[in-house]
């Protein structure tokens, strides 16, 4: 058998030293070293390897616009004047109901003779146009009575006293005026039998005269009867109202007006022009 030469071997010894191998050597101490020295480049490998960059810091925010910081830093309404403002509203509503003209409230006798005409619509019109009764608008019930004493007259004992009494025509007696389309007109004076009072009995006849009849109250020819009978400062409608007055007295207690005589019963009426 031929012998390999010991050169030959301690080169394959070797060799297996430095692949590792240590299951061909003989001793165990002399492959430890070959090991750690394999083993050692690879830590310093790794130690060499570059570490990762820190991510960049954040850019710092923008500065609040001027705009935006003086809405951040000027004051708050406090709480409790909220309730103060929440009246606003109201307020305002107030405010422009102030602001409106008020509706002129009408008062004295027009007024109330208003609601008392309304028992005499039926037969002399809503509006006055006439039916069984006669016409009061267009001035026909002041062609027939220029003087408001005589249609108080005939309002308090009615058409049919003035017949009975052999009493012609109420009012202008050239217009002949009694009955009308066989009707007479009834009683309304509380003497004569009637519901109404002289004070509500003044009342309907400037109803009738003023808002019916059409007479204008700042004409030279109306303004002082209305002032003196028809108006809210009725001195007249006062007295009646209080009793210090009657249909009897009227002329005397207000004889510096000039006032004719009223009555309770029938009598001749007043020309035009007197």
């Amino acid at each position: 058998m031929t012998e390999i030469p010991e050169h030959l071997l301690k080169r394959s010894k070797e060799r297996r030293s430095a692949l590792g191998d240590s299951a061909g050597g003989d001793t165990p101490a002399e492959s430890t070293p070959a090991t750690v020295a394999a083993a050692t480049p690879a830590v310093a490998a790794k130690a060499a390897a570059p570490a990762k960059a820190a991510p960049a810091a954040p850019p710092p925010p923008k500065p609040d616009p001027a705009y935006i910081t003086a809405a951040k830093t000027r004051k708050k309404i406090p709480f409790w004047a909220m309730a103060t403002l929440s009246l606003l509203p109201i307020w305002a509503f107030m405010y422009v109901q102030g602001l409106k003209p008020q509706a002129k409230k009408v008062t004295g006798p027009l007024a109330d003779g208003a609601v008392v005409y309304s028992g005499c619509a039926s037969c002399h019109g809503a509006a006055g146009g006439g039916g069984v009764g006669r016409v009061f608008s267009g001035g026909a019930v002041l062609k027939t009575f220029p003087h408001i004493e005589d249609q108080l007259n005939l309002v308090y004992t009615g058409s049919q006293a003035y017949k009975d009494s052999g009493v012609g025509a109420y009012g202008d007696a050239s217009l002949g005026h009694l009955g009308y389309n066989g009707n007479y007109m009834p009683y309304q004076g509380a003497k004569a039998g009637g519901a109404l009072t002289e004070a509500q009995i003044l009342a309907v006849v400037c109803h009738e005269r003023y808002d019916l009849g059409g007479a204008d109250r700042t004409s030279t020819e109306w303004a002082a009867e209305y002032e003196l009978w028809c108006s809210p400062e009725s001195k007249v409608y006062v007295a009646l109202e209080s009793g210090s007055a009657t249909f009897d007295s009227l002329d005397t207690m207000f004889k510096t007006d000039k006032v004719l005589p009223v009555g309770t019963k029938p009598r001749a009426g007043t020309p035009a022009g007197k």
